[in-house]
């Protein structure tokens, strides 16, 4: 099982940064497209960090598997970046599907659309972390991406805004490595309809305020 995640936080720059740490009890199977441990495989823990806006690094992997020694975590993971200060973070649950979501939609944008439109806040990445209690088959797992990501889109919608969300959204599912495999993660499946459900309630209540970048908020 995947616990609740701790806020802490870590020295950078001369500030002390915070980010959430996920621990698992057990190795989970993972798929997401996070820049550190992302695809599919088994994972033992998540990190999702708050940077400051002049965030400039090129190796972001590399950066948090720093994080990640620094913290003594163990084994194979999955790391996230955000300019969202990460306390913010919004829990959902719905049927035994946990998400938690930190919702930055500074820079919205159509995903077939030629250019972006211009940012109404400069703080934009919606990272998603998602636990099911059941195991998922691979190809479950991959549809449970795609509809965690549509609940996404119809959340930021609903919000008023016309996009499908911004250009650095990171989405992670994770669920028992051990078990008989769901064979479907669709929205209208067993495990796809409750996480539909929690990932657009997460998304809906992040970005339902103006998300002031936490950098910037430290400036103040």
């Amino acid at each position: 099982m995947l616990c609740a995640p701790i806020l802490t936080t870590r020295s950078e720059t001369g500030w002390d940064i915070p980010l959430l740490v996920w621990r698992s009890e057990a190795p989970l199977l993972a798929v997401g497209s996070a820049p550190l441990g992302g695809g599919i495989g088994v994972r033992r823990w998540v990190v999702n960090a708050t940077v400051p806006m002049s965030y400039d690094r090129d190796d972001p992997a590399a950066h948090l598997a720093e994080m990640a020694r620094d913290l003594d975590l163990d084994g194979p993971g999955v790391g996230l970046l955000t300019g969202v200060d990460v306390t913010e973070v919004v829990h959902r649950a719905d049927s035994g599907v946990r998400v938690w979501a930190t919702v930055g939609l500074g820079t919205p944008v159509w995903a077939a659309a030629p250019a972006p439109a211009p940012p109404a806040q400069r703080v934009g990445t919606v990272n998603i972390v998602v636990h099911v209690p059941a195991r998922l088959g691979e190809a479950a797992l991959v549809n449970a991406v795609a509809t965690a990501t549509e609940a996404k889109a119809q959340a930021i919608w609903e919000l008023g805004l016309p996009a499908t969300g911004t250009p650095t959204d990171a989405v992670t599912v994770l669920c028992p490595a051990d078990g008989d495999p769901a064979p479907y993660g669709g929205p209208r499946s067993t495990w796809g309809a409750p996480l539909a459900r929690a990932v657009h309630a997460a998304v809906r209540a992040g970005g339902a305020g103006t998300v002031v970048p936490w950098s910037d908020r430290r400036a103040v």
